[in-house]
């Protein structure tokens, strides 16, 4: 009988030490070796574990492993290299048992895979080309979950790090023949981005795989956008042909390709019905000082780009242009941008922006016409200004270099021109303003929502240096008013210097025939007769008769200018005798103008 229970106890023994192993787990270190030779020789890279690993049997089979390291071999800075905090796979117990392991299910918990950044193609490495394996050789792998991964692009060169961060993904596929079901999230910059994807798998090498993509940006994108197209990879370039879908409920079409062999090349020709895009930024207020923020565009460096974009219809935050194309080519870090048919606001546009990101110090050439475009809803959407109205012509000719718009604004150098005709200034009466400097200096533009000044022609010509522009042809005609001048806007300090020569029309009647029997106030514009200052923040200047000393004692300043008299308006305002064609002196002409100017 002894034999027997000694026999008992050491199978109870084993028992409980069998069940310890499945609840606990056994440890992996036997098989790592094996792991690691059979990946290496599949896939070229060079697999370490460093962490530790266990098997468990209970309530599944599951290979656990810590701190795995996927790279090159060689490990040099500019290759790709992939970290996994940990990688767990569920395994079947029957393919197991038939010896073509099938995998259930692979989840990587923290994956941070490191690309370089390079500014040259021919940095990149050799990538390694894996043995074509059949099915049967290899596992299959049933659903992938990704937890909290990131990819992590660096230049150690240029000390730059870009991230996308916090990606989780799903990633299913129900038969090795079915179809492949992926979604996710992921962040870009402060942007959020979710999508989800379905992919196809040809019948043989001939054929191409059928994707379908849904893909939601609100902070680039301000509906969701569904494609699909035709993927075809040909060593390391990914072909996109048949590409169609809908941005919202406008429809696209086009196609594109991505060569990955180190510096990645994007050739992309897309059309679109409407394109909705989410204004990146938005100018400054007025009065506020320019931004010395940091412009980030190293980024340029590191992708060559072909790009053709069209739209019957583009939508750039509250900004219109309908039609719009434009043709983008990036290579060397200068980005040069050519839209040669943009209708904008019942006028055209047309231009060159060159963007040169490639030295320390980024440069900027814009080249711009402008013709019968309505200014109102154009400066509305791109500036939030809202004064002017009218066509608008514009010629612009500018280039700029600095790292912030400050110092964009500071180092502007070109030529502007820029005309006005039939519109108004809205919230400001500008003859109501030059009656009112016979009385009182203005502090700032007097603003007034129901007030708006009816304008024939607005139009100046601008030479820019250093981020002053100056004009010395400064011409504004409206019914009532007509104002010419010279001066100085200084960009960088956001402040006007001018001295303008306005004259007014006395009456509106003055515009018009004369009733019969009535003689109609004399219709030329009489001249202000003293200079008018306008000095001071371009927001709120001070505007004030050319007067010596009057900023420092209006009240002398103002009684010189009464005792100065109708003069304000003419040529002194007394009878010299002469007589008009009417027969009238001129001194009671301007006299009388005067005291309706005045309101006496």
């Amino acid at each position: 009988m002894k034999p027997i229970r000694i026999a008992g106890a050491i199978a109870a023994l084993l028992l409980v030490a069998a069940a310890l192993l499945i609840a606990i787990g056994i440890p992996a270190g036997a098989l790592t070796a094996a792991i690691q030779s059979r990946i290496e020789r599949d896939t070229g890279y060079r697999v370490t574990i460093a962490g530790s690993g266990t098997v468990r049997l209970f309530p599944a089979a599951a290979l656990t492993l810590h701190d795995v390291t996927a790279e090159m071999p060689g490990g040099r800075p500019t290759d790709p290299r992939l970290k996994i905090a940990t990688v767990r796979a569920e395994l079947s117990p029957t393919s197991l048992m038939s010896g073509t392991p099938r995998v259930t299910e692979l989840t990587l918990i923290k994956p941070e895979l490191s690309l370089p950044l390079l500014r040259r193609r021919d940095e990149a490495a050799t990538t390694p080309t894996p043995a074509r394996k059949g099915g049967a050789e290899l596992a299959e792998i049933e659903r992938i979950v990704i937890q909290d991964g990131a990819v992590v692009m660096t230049s150690a060169a240029d000390r730059v790090e870009r991230r996308i961060a916090g990606i989780q993904a799903d990633i299913e596929r129900d038969d090795a023949k079915g179809p492949i079901t992926a979604s996710g999230s992921a962040t870009l910059g402060r942007s959020p981005v979710s999508f989800e994807l379905t992919a196809t798998p040809p019948a043989d090498d001939g054929q191409p795989m059928l994707v379908d993509l849904t893909l939601d940006a609100p902070g680039l994108l301000t509906s969701r956008l569904s494609a699909k197209a035709e993927a075809r990879l040909r060593g390391t370039a990914l072909a996109i042909n048949g590409v169609s879908g809908k941005l919202g409920d406008a429809p696209f079409n086009g196609w594109a390709s991505v060569d990955v062999a180190g510096k990645p090349l994007v050739k992309l020709d897309l059309d679109f019905q409407r394109l909705d895009l989410v204004a990146i930024t938005r100018s400054a207020p007025p009065g506020a000082p320019w931004s010395e923020t940091p412009l980030d565009l190293v980024g340029l460096n590191y992708v060559d780009a072909d790009v053709r974009l069209s739209a019957t219809e583009l939508n750039i935050g509250p900004a219109r242009i309908a039609p719009a194309s434009a043709d983008a080519k990036l290579a060397a870090g200068v980005l040069s941008v050519q839209a040669a048919r943009l209708g904008a606001y019942g006028g055209q546009a047309s231009g060159t922006l060159v963007i040169d990101a490639s030295g320390a110090t980024p440069a900027f050439d814009l080249r711009c016409d402008i013709a019968g475009v309505h200014a109102l809803p154009l400066l509305d959407g791109l500036a939030d200004f809202d004064r002017i109205d009218g066509k608008m012509q514009a010629k612009l000719a500018l280039r700029s270099s600095g790292g912030s718009a400050r110092a964009i604004a500071a180092g502007l150098d070109g030529s502007a021109a820029v005309g006005l005709r039939d519109g108004a200034i809205r919230g400001l009466d500008v003859v109501r303003m030059i009656r009112n400097l016979t009385t009182h200096i203005q502090d700032g533009w007097q603003i007034a929502p129901t007030d708006a000044t009816d304008l024939s022609e607005f139009a100046a010509s601008f030479q820019i240096a250093q981020g002053k522009a100056e004009t010395s042809d400064l011409k504004l005609a409206g019914p009532l008013v007509r104002m010419s001048g010279a001066g100085t806007i200084d960009l960088p300090a956001k402040t006007l210097a001018f001295k303008v020569e306005p004259k007014l029309v006395a009456t509106t009647q003055g515009q018009s025939a004369p009733e019969r029997g009535i003689a109609a106030p004399s219709a030329e514009p009489i001249g202000f007769g003293i200079p008018v200052r306008i000095e001071g923040p371009w927001i709120a200047p001070r505007i004030y008769p050319d007067i010596a000393g009057v900023l420092d004692d209006p009240d002398a300043a103002y009684r010189r200018l009464r005792e100065i008299g109708s003069g304000l308006f003419g040529n002194g305002g007394t009878d010299s005798g002469d007589a008009d064609r009417s027969g009238r002196g001129s001194g009671a002409a301007v006299n009388e103008i005067i005291k309706q100017l005045l309101g006496r």
